[in-house]
């Protein structure tokens, strides 16, 4: 499974970013998927979450100001994000949950995107 991130940026506060994720390997739309950030010093947190039917789910710090979204036709998730923050700086990553046949899960991440946001 192949995942790899793309959109980040240097942008400033106020501003605008679109983040994608373009997943191979795997049934897309079958998977739930979610974005993730670590900021500097910081453990990563979950940033926002898409299930397989598209129920979302978002952090607090982003929610107003995000929007997850998945085109499985194009094996593809997004993050809008909106009035970014400097606080919004880190480098986000793409989680991928596989869940097999026999119940087993696994995680696939991307190798993650820089976004800085400057004051």
């Amino acid at each position: 499974v192949e995942v790899v991130e793309s959109g980040g940026g240097s942008v400033q506060a106020g501003g605008s970013l679109t983040l994608s994720c373009k997943v191979s390997g795997t049934i897309f739309e079958d998977n739930a998927l979610g974005w993730y950030r670590r900021a500097p010093g910081k453990q990563r947190e979950m940033v926002a979450h898409i299930g397989r039917y598209g129920s979302t789910d978002y952090a607090d710090s982003v929610k107003g100001r995000g929007i997850i979204s998945r085109d499985n036709a194009k094996n593809t998730m997004y993050l809008q994000m909106t009035t970014l923050k400097p606080e919004d700086t880190a480098v986000y990553y793409c989680k991928v949950e596989e869940e097999f046949t026999n119940g087993e899960k696994f995680d696939y991440w991307g190798q993650g995107t820089q976004v800085t946001v400057s004051s």
